[in-house]
């Protein structure tokens, strides 16, 4: 074959890619594990809002999958040790430590300093998803406590205005069985917020699970500190107190979450320790959810109250910029207002005067569990729980039992200061 007859046919092969003009690159597709309900209304202005941002942005797709929470933890721990993590992932504030300790968390810093809307998180979120100085997380929502009550129960009780203190709330709640035949205050014995009620007391009585010392390990110190320890104590105690002035429900030793949601949303009792989700019982329940009311919960030596702060995990990779991009876009101001409106983690977004506000004011008192591997922790406190509610056991006993178990599990995971 001859030279101008091979270069007419190499030209002939070109003429088409020519005419195609430059290769188009493939969308970076982005892979979010959610835990949402797809039928709530927080799960449908979420997925509006990812057709949204692919509009915006024709270089990002995101996939998503929904995994409900008691299964997203085993599986993302699953896919975290095989190399096929998502890209960014729903999750709760009791696994961060944990991840972080496993060194699968991307390190946001630099990019949280160019990122405008940074200042408008509020700062103890950003503080708490921040280990050593790097921001190790985004927050997704907040999922702070605050003391639910049905007003007319108090007012049959002749009661004018809810507790205050922990006197007046066991004082109140026996108040309002003696009157009204219905348990006063109503608390969860087992499941996984059973230790998040009980943080919520410890910190009100100014006590910590763990703390963190000066080589940057953490120990539960009541055995050394016998102040901290009486403490404790009395957080036990308070407690006993409830079960023993029938200011709560015996069988509620036993409750889980569903239990102690359900049998208030039924008016079944007249206080709880509750989130802004019981929001979503009024339609279930309009008629015994009509004269509910939010107030800060009752104080110990000091207010606090538990700060759930569930995070956006990212999770290092090779799209760490473009999840970015899309995690950055769900903490929008209009996203927020429209996916979490009562329980978003930035200042500017309130919410609904009952459902909202209540909550988001009590964000400065906020307490979370510290960024530890909680490994058996919270299933000792809730055998503390039991061990006080169901076998009558002494408060002190269970308080000393506990420190060892906390320290027990710290040095399981390579955490325990000696």
């Amino acid at each position: 074959m001859g030279i101008f007859r091979r270069q007419m046919l190499a030209m002939a092969a070109l003429f088409p890619l020519l005419a195609a003009g430059p290769a188009c690159a493939e969308p970076t597709t982005l892979t979010y594990w959610v835990a949402w309900d797809p039928l709530q209304a927080e799960a449908k202005a979420a997925q509006a809002a990812i057709v949204d941002f692919e509009a915006a942005n024709p270089d990002i797709k995101v996939k998503t999958q929904v995994i409900a929470y008691d299964a997203l933890h085993d599986k993302l721990v699953t896919a975290l040790a095989g190399g096929d993590a998502p890209d960014i992932a729903w999750g709760l504030s009791e696994w961060f430590g944990e991840f972080n300790k496993m060194g699968v968390l991307a390190d946001l810093s630099a990019h949280a300093k160019t990122w405008p809307d940074l200042g408008a998180l509020y700062p103890n979120v950003v503080r708490n998803l921040t280990i050593d100085g790097k921001l190790r997380a985004l927050p997704n929502y907040l999922g702070l406590r605050a003391l639910l009550y049905h007003a007319d129960t108090l007012k049959a009780a002749g009661i004018a205005a809810p507790p205050k203190t922990w006197d007046e709330l066991v004082q109140t709640s026996a108040a309002i069985q003696a009157k009204t035949g219905k348990p006063g205050f109503g608390i969860v014995g087992k499941g996984a917020r059973a230790p998040q009620e009980l943080l919520t007391y410890l910190g009100q009585n100014g006590v910590e699970i763990a703390k963190r010392m000066p080589d940057g390990k953490y120990r539960n110190t009541w055995a050394e500190a016998p102040e901290d320890l009486e403490r404790a104590t009395g957080v036990l105690a308070l407690y006993g107190r409830l079960l023993s002035e029938k200011a709560i429900p015996p069988q509620s030793a036993n409750w889980g979450w569903e239990e102690e949601d359900t049998n208030f949303a039924l008016g079944q009792y007249a206080m709880v320790m509750n989130g802004s989700w019981m929001k979503g019982r009024i339609d279930q329940n309009p008629q015994t959810m009509r004269d509910v009311a939010v107030a800060p919960p009752p104080a110990g030596r000091t207010a606090a109250t538990f700060f759930e702060i569930a995070p956006l995990y990212i999770f290092t990779g090779k799209h760490l910029d473009a999840t970015w991009k899309f995690a950055t876009f769900l903490l929008s101001r209009d996203v927020q207002t429209k996916v979490f409106p009562d329980r978003s983690p930035r200042s500017d977004v309130t919410g609904d005067p009952v459902w909202g506000k209540p909550f988001t004011d009590l964000v400065p008192i906020g307490i979370a569990f510290p960024p530890i591997v909680l490994g058996s922790i919270p299933r000792d406190m809730e055998t503390a729980l039991g061990r006080v509610l169901l076998k009558g056991e002494k408060p002190p006993a269970v308080a000393a039992w506990l420190a060892q178990a906390i320290n027990k599990s710290l040095k399981r995971s390579g955490q325990l200061s000696e």
